[in-house]
């Protein structure tokens, strides 16, 4: 089992030069555990898009249902005081926005605090550097 960052998750769901790298992945272990919010980063990843013209209609359908049958097999992790302040921690060592800042905890979470040995799936660069330098091994 990996945990995995919505960054990741998106390329899955539609073309991207990260599809192919993240398919592999998936491909060799595909129990994926994400934070709680991912569905609705994902949403969002997709509105934009959208927004943009850089996806049609049918394209949006279909996006829409590869998340919802990711997200059917998924495990997530809930927001909890611990999430919250293992975030608030994440914040002042590491340059992360709030959302990558609650993808890590979930991790660390998720990990038991002990992330040696663990993977996290991500593309943002910020969020690869911090999830590395708290233990993770990161992918792809």
């Amino acid at each position: 089992m990996k945990f995995w960052d919505s960054s990741a998750i998106i390329p899955l769901c539609f073309k991207e030069p990260s599809s192919e790298a993240v398919t592999h992945v998936i491909n060799a272990d595909p129990d994926i555990i994400v934070w709680w919010a991912t569905r609705v980063e994902c949403i969002s990843a997709l509105a934009r898009r959208i927004r943009e013209g850089a996806i049609g209609t049918n394209t949006e359908v279909h996006v829409k249902g590869i998340l919802s049958a990711l997200s059917e097999e998924w495990s997530e992790v809930q927001p909890s005081e611990a999430v919250r302040q293992r975030a608030e921690r994440l914040l002042m060592l590491h340059s992360l926005r709030a959302a990558d800042a609650f993808q890590l905890a979930s991790a660390l979470i998720w990990a038991q605090e002990s992330p040696a040995g663990l993977d996290i799936v991500c593309l943002h660069q910020n969020l690869r550097q911090a999830a590395y330098r708290e233990g993770f091994t990161v992918l792809p």
